[in-house]
């Protein structure tokens, strides 16, 4: 689509810079190409290449049942669409040890950025899905984080560590042990989730933990909680987790039961985008200019 304009290391140091950063990033989801170039023209300085919403999208539930190959094929069809950077969540690691710093490594290769591995035991439920939530042992996800960080030998390479002690009914006390274990073991940032309607145990983990460590989150159920709050607590980084995906279905599901109903596309066409618009975003210009470049014209 020639619509990469940085080299796969100015985006990795890209990622790390926003990661780091004392001011506040936003990461909005993406979960193919185009959504990951609709997300770059809004102006996000990350992207987050969602397990949930790339197995949704295959058809998949997000339990493991999309390999991690699947999304490594994702990840580059969006790295090769954009120039903003990619954190891929790459669910528990696939697997163990060794599963989880192969199928990084392959991630990383294809075009991500920095990666963010979640403390369950393989296979993993979606955080919101049921009660089950058995975590990993510390220090065998330590293992995990360890083994990654040794197989992606690159400085701007970010690993994110994902603690889903609150998800799964632990005490605050857990999650900042694993927290303070995890940045020992090589993790670059510490993602703290909940699935509570408001952000009380957000900002009391936040402010125990001190920013020891850059703190990122994902405010799916929490979302009334206004932005100063985290500016307030020194977020480093908000995730817009599933909505481009979750904004498709509705919107999608509202065309057709139209189309379906009215048995015609007139009272749609003004409501969807035009096929110029299509071709804008997918930079057809750029094919017409290299053809006048590249095909020799004397030939028939």
């Amino acid at each position: 689509m020639k619509q990469q304009l940085k080299s796969k290391k100015d985006k990795d140091s890209q990622l790390k810079k926003a990661i780091l950063s004392s001011e506040i990033t936003f990461a909005m989801e993406a979960h193919d190409a185009i959504s990951a170039l609709i997300s770059q023209r809004a102006g996000f300085e990350i992207l987050w290449a969602s397990g949930l919403t790339i197995s949704t999208s295959l058809g998949y539930r997000d339990a493991n049942e999309a390999t991690w190959l699947h999304t490594a094929e994702v990840v580059e069809r969006m790295a090769d669409a954009v120039s903003t950077p990619i954190l891929v969540d790459v669910d528990s690691g696939y697997g163990n040890f060794n599963n989880a710093r192969i199928s990084v490594k392959k991630i990383f290769e294809r075009g991500a950025s920095g990666v963010c591995i979640e403390d369950k035991e393989f296979p993993k439920m979606n955080s919101f899905v049921g009660n089950k939530h058995p975590l990993a042992e510390i220090n065998e996800f330590c293992g995990r984080i360890k083994a990654i960080k040794d197989h992606v030998p690159n400085s701007d390479f970010v690993l994110v560590a994902r603690i889903e002690a609150l998800i799964a009914g632990h005490s605050e006390s857990e999650a900042l042990d694993r927290a303070h274990a995890y940045i020992e073991a090589g993790a670059d940032s510490i993602l703290i989730h909940s699935r509570k309607s408001n952000a009380d145990e957000i900002l009391s983990f936040s402010e125990k933990w001190d920013n020891k460590a850059p703190l990122v989150i994902v405010p799916t159920k929490y979302y009334n909680t206004p932005i100063e709050k985290y500016r307030d607590a020194k977020i480093s980084t908000v995730i817009w987790a599933n909505h481009n995906l979750r904004a498709s279905i509705s919107a999608m599901t509202e065309l057709c039961n139209r189309i379906y109903r009215d048995e015609n596309i007139i009272s749609s066409e003004d409501k969807i985008a035009t096929l110029n618009e299509v071709f804008e975003l997918l930079n057809y210009k750029e094919l017409e200019l290299s053809e006048s470049s590249f095909l020799d014209k004397n030939k028939e």
